[in-house]
């Protein structure tokens, strides 16, 4: 394979930003041309300055809500690699939960606040569990589908040298598993944040998505636009962190960023 030369790199590296300059040019522009544009589509630089204004109640939020999602993620690490790894061991736990499972995952997950709030009442709790609920699933069926990959000649051969079952799934399903185990993480951890800020837009008293509702109640446009554009950074940075410790793990790993 060709070695990629410096400049190819450095090309690389700037498409992100460039596409970012792209976005807040036609956004600019499209501002612009919209009458009324405070209300509906605020220009950029509004948004830039909503974001020093309100800095403090930004921060303080952000925090928030950066907290519940590393937190509902988290919970949705531990427990989907656990039930992925018994679904992936055992045919009859997988044909008895799955399906289980997938009807869980097809409940709209705003469904559940009014339960939530019943349960725990209004505050960052039912935001953890929301983005609990939103990141376990892709986890699960990735873990459960990269132990279902193990090469079964590989598992032949580990067999007939006398490996236990437990031994084949720690030598050959773990590492055979761990791309689609980091693939979900990246699906995962977005998904957190997006639990988060739906909860705390209906039941919370603080946090990105309240303070968006709030501002959305005062018709300070900018203001809503300025904790979409923290929530989206959030996002990235968490994604980009799932891609560098997936690089330092599988020495090599992906090349999204």
């Amino acid at each position: 394979m060709k070695p990629i030369s410096r400049n190819a790199k450095r090309i690389d590296a700037a498409m992100p930003w460039l596409a970012f300059l792209v976005l807040l040019l036609v956004w600019q522009a499209a501002s612009s041309m919209i009458k009324n544009s405070s209300l509906t589509l605020p220009a950029p630089s509004a948004v830039a300055h909503a974001l020093v204004q309100f800095y403090p109640a930004i921060l303080s939020n952000a925090w928030r809500t950066l907290v519940t999602s590393l937190l509902g993620f988290a919970i949705a690490v531990v427990s989907g690699v656990v039930i992925g790894l018994l679904l992936g061991i055992s045919v009859r736990l997988y044909k008895g939960l799955y399906p289980l499972l997938v009807a869980f995952n097809a409940v709209p997950k705003v469904a559940l606040m009014p339960v939530l709030v019943l349960w725990f009442g209004i505050g960052p709790v039912p935001a953890t569990i929301l983005a609990f609920s939103l990141a376990v699933f892709p986890i699960i069926v990735n873990v459960a589908t990269g132990l279902a990959s193990i090469d079964p000649e590989m598992e032949d051969v580990m067999r007939s040298l006398g490996a236990s079952r437990f031994e084949i799934i720690w030598k050959i399903g773990i590492p055979s598993m761990t791309p689609f185990l980091f693939a979900s993480f990246k699906i995962s951890i977005t998904l957190a944040f997006v639990g988060s800020v739906l909860s705390e837009t209906v039941a919370a008293n603080s946090g990105i998505g309240f303070l968006m509702q709030e501002a959305s109640s005062r018709f300070n446009v900018a203001l809503v636009f300025a904790g979409l554009f923290v929530i989206a950074a959030m996002a990235v940075l968490a994604y980009a962190l799932c891609v560098v410790i997936e690089r330092k793990v599988s020495h090599g790993g992906s090349r999204d960023i």
